[in-house]
C-alpha cells in the first residue's frame, strides 16, 4: 500500500473532448460547451493505498471504515480513522459477470444501523449478473455485514431481491447506482438503458429507469404506474440513458448524473412518473454523427438541469454537507473520468450550474464524505488510489 502526501492548489481548467471509458461504453467526444468560471481552493490531497479498478465505496454509518468494491469481485474496507493504513478484508461477495463496464457494482448502507460498534450491518450490493446464453443485466441483493475479528467482515445471507428484466447482450450501461432515501424506508436502483435504447421508452420493462423499491426489494406502494403491476410496479421514472450518480440533497430531493451518447452528459431533478427523453431526443448526436432532436424540441420530455457537451464523463456524484469546506456545502461534486476532474455543481432553488472545475493526474470513479467532512476520492481503473481531499 502507498502512502504519500503532497499539497497543491486546484483550479478550474478548460474543458476537454470528452467520452467515457470509450472500450467498454462507446461514448466518444463531442463537440462544443461553456467553460465554468475559474476558481482556485486550497487542497492538501493525501493518497492512502492503491486498488485495482474500484467502482463505488461507502462509510459504514456511525464508522470511520470505508467499504470499497472492485469491478472483478472483491472489496476491501479501509480504516480511516487507523495510525497506520489498516485494511480489512470481505469474503461472501457475489459471483460476478465481469467484463466491459460489468462487475461488481454499488454498496449502500442503512443510515439508521449506525451503533459506533461494528458488528453487524444490513448491507445492499450491486453487480453484473449472467443469464441464459449470452446475456446479462444487473442485479441487487441484500444481506448482512458480519465482521468478528479484527480484520476480517463477511457478507452473509446475501440474497438477490432486485434485477433488470429482461436480460440482453452486451456489457454496457448496467448504471446499478444505489440510493437510501432520506427516511430510511425506500432504495432507488438506476438501471441503465444497456445500449438497447428503445427500452427506455418502454414501460414494461425496467430498463432505462430509476426504480422505487421497499427494502426488501418489493415495489413500494404508490409509484406511478403501481396499477399496471409486474415490473411497470417498480418504475419511479423512465426515460433515461446511463446513469452513473444517484444521490438526494439536503431538501430531500432525488438527482441522477446521466452518461450522454457523443454530447449530452446530463444532470437530472427525478420526478415520479416523469418522462427523460432517450432516445427520443438528447443534446448530444448518434456515434455516427446523425442528429439526434434536442431537448428543447420537445416539452412532453423532461430536460435536464445541467448538460455537458463535450461530455465529462461522470463515475459518480456528492451533495456536500461537512463542515471542512464551507464552500462547497449544499453543493454537488462530481467525480469525473474523461476530464480527470471534480465538477463543482451550484443551485438556485432546482436550477443549477456547474461553476468550477479542479484538475486531477487521473480518471476520477467516485466521491463521498468522510465523517469528518473530508472528501475521498478513487481514482479509476488498475492501481487506483485512494486520495483525501482536507483543508
Amino acid at each position: 500500500m502507498t502512502y504519500l502526501k503532497s499539497a497543491f492548489a486546484l483550479s478550474a481548467a478548460s474543458l476537454f473532448l470528452a467520452s467515457c471509458n470509450a472500450a467498454a461504453s462507446g461514448d466518444r467526444e463531442a463537440t462544443s460547451t461553456p467553460s465554468p468560471a475559474a476558481a482556485e481552493q486550497d487542497f492538501t490531497v493525501t493518497a492512502i493505498g492503491t486498488y485495482e479498478e474500484p467502482w463505488a465505496a461507502a462509510f459504514i454509518p456511525g464508522t470511520p471504515l470505508l467499504f470499497i468494491t472492485q469491478k472483478a469481485g472483491t472489496a476491501r474496507i479501509f480504516d480511516t480513522a487507523a495510525d497506520t493504513p489498516r485494511l480489512i478484508t470481505v469474503s461472501g461477495l457475489p459471483d460476478v459477470d465481469y467484463g466491459g463496464q460489468g462487475g461488481l457494482g454499488d454498496v449502500a448502507f442503512l443510515p439508521s444501523e449506525s451503533a459506533p460498534r461494528l458488528d453487524t450491518r444490513t448491507i445492499y450490493l450491486s453487480w453484473a449478473e449472467a443469464g441464459p446464453g449470452d446475456t446479462r443485466g444487473a442485479a441487487v441483493g441484500k444481506g448482512t455485514l458480519r465482521c468478528w475479528v479484527a480484520d476480517e467482515c463477511a457478507v452473509e445471507d446475501l440474497e438477490v431481491i432486485w434485477r433488470q428484466d429482461p436480460k440482453v447482450t452486451g456489457r454496457g450501461h448496467y448504471s446499478h447506482r444505489l440510493a437510501i432515501s432520506p427516511d430510511g424506508q425506500y432504495l432507488f436502483v438506476a438501471s441503465g438503458e444497456r445500449q438497447k435504447k428503445d427500452p427506455a421508452q418502454d414501460t414494461s420493462n425496467n430498463l432505462g429507469s430509476i426504480v422505487r423499491l421497499n427494502l426488501d426489494g418489493t415495489p413500494a406502494a404508490g409509484n406511478p404506474l403501481a396499477s399496471e403491476g409486474g415490473v411497470s410496479a417498480q418504475l419511479w421514472s423512465w426515460g433515461h440513458r446511463n446513469i452513473l450518480g444517484l444521490e438526494f440533497d439536503s431538501q430531500g430531493r432525488l438527482w441522477d448524473l446521466e452518461h450522454g451518447p457523443k454530447g449530452g452528459d446530463e444532470l437530472n431533478l427525478v420526478e415520479p412518473g416523469t418522462n427523460y427523453g432517450w432516445p427520443i431526443v438528447s443534446n448530444g448526436v448518434n456515434y455516427d454523427g446523425s442528429p439526434i432532436p434536442d431537448n428543447d424540441t420537445r416539452p412532453e420530455f423532461e430536460k435536464p438541469k445541467v448538460g455537458w457537451t463535450p461530455v465529462i464523463a461522470p463515475g459518480s456524484m456528492l451533495f456536500y454537507s461537512g463542515a471542512m469546506f464551507p464552500a462547497w456545502r449544499d453543493k454537488l461534486l462530481i467525480a469525473n473520468l474523461k476530464t480527470k476532474s471534480i465538477s463543482e455543481v451550484s443551485f438556485d432553488g432546482t436550477n443549477a450550474q456547474e461553476t468550477a472545475r479542479y484538475d486531477f493526474d487521473n480518471r476520477l470513479r467516485e466521491i463521498v464524505q468522510g465523517p469528518d467532512g473530508a472528501v475521498y476520492v478513487l481514482e479509476d481503473g488498475d492501481n487506483a488510489r485512494l486520495l483525501k481531499l482536507t483543508r
